[in-house]
């Protein structure tokens, strides 16, 4: 029986790693659960970071002209650089993309640990999407998922962040993106949103195609916000601004 698809990390790309860090724990009570080494190979660094049982990845270069180096510097550093999806069948949906005439960037095969395809975000627009497979991690709370290293459930803290809500993508031509990233999926796309799993994937008006916010449910919105504040951040409503992106946040489990 087919497992649904899964909104399973969102990736940001920063000018420098460690200040993003920081904050992050600091304000959300976030720990970082792994670092891959291997990405220096491309110019890059990372760490990922539970979101109970879903993941915030941080990317930055340590070179120039990298991917994400480019992204910074072409938006300006705004908006987020990859919405990362688990699924059964990857290259599936890699065949479905490409008859919509979306391209794939890149794909990852290790055997037996994960396979995965980048689509171009220039044809997702708005950010990369990521189709990944991990054997065995259908299960949320001890199956494997093979990015965030072999033992990503040690990071796992959720007394500050409870859990990731969903994303939000803005555009000048909301419908036509939500629509779009429906078709890349292969979902319905018969209301406003585009649910995952348990998570939300909305669109609203702006001025470009980013991916423009993350909502997260705390357990105390003002106090969140209060330390977001004392770090400097700028912050808006229920919302703070960093990596390029509004963490939007919510109260709840």
């Amino acid at each position: 029986m087919p497992h649904p698809l899964r909104l399973r990390q969102v990736c940001l790309a920063a000018p420098r790693l460690e200040p993003v860090l920081d904050d992050l724990q600091a304000i959300l009570g976030l720990s970082i659960c792994h670092r891959d080494p291997g990405l220096i190979a491309y110019g890059l660094e990372n760490a990922l970071l539970p979101i109970g049982t879903d993941l915030l990845e941080v990317v930055a270069p340590v070179q120039a002209d990298t991917a994400a180096g480019r992204f910074i510097r072409r938006s300006r550093g705004h908006g987020g650089y990859m919405a990362i999806f688990q699924t059964d069948d990857p290259k599936g949906g890699q065949a479905r993309a490409a008859a919509l005439g979306v391209r794939t960037a890149h794909e990852i095969d290790r055997p037996g640990l994960y396979t995965s395809v980048q689509l171009h975000p220039r044809d997702c627009r708005a950010a990369f999407i990521e189709l990944g497979h991990s054997p065995g991690g259908e299960d949320r709370q001890t199956g494997t998922w093979w990015p965030a290293g072999p033992h990503w459930q040690a990071g796992i803290r959720t007394d500050v962040t409870r859990r990731l809500r969903g994303i939000v993508l803005d555009s000048p031509e909301p419908a036509a993106l939500l629509a779009h990233w429906a078709a890349i999926l292969g979902l319905d796309c018969t209301s406003d949103a585009l649910v995952v799993d348990g998570t939300r994937i909305t669109v609203e008006s702006g001025p470009a195609d980013t991916l423009g916010a993350v909502e997260l449910a705390v357990a105390d919105v003002a106090a969140t916000l209060d330390r977001a504040v004392d770090r400097g951040l700028w912050v808006q409503g229920d919302s703070f601004h960093l990596a390029g992106v509004h963490f939007r946040l919510q109260h709840g489990d």
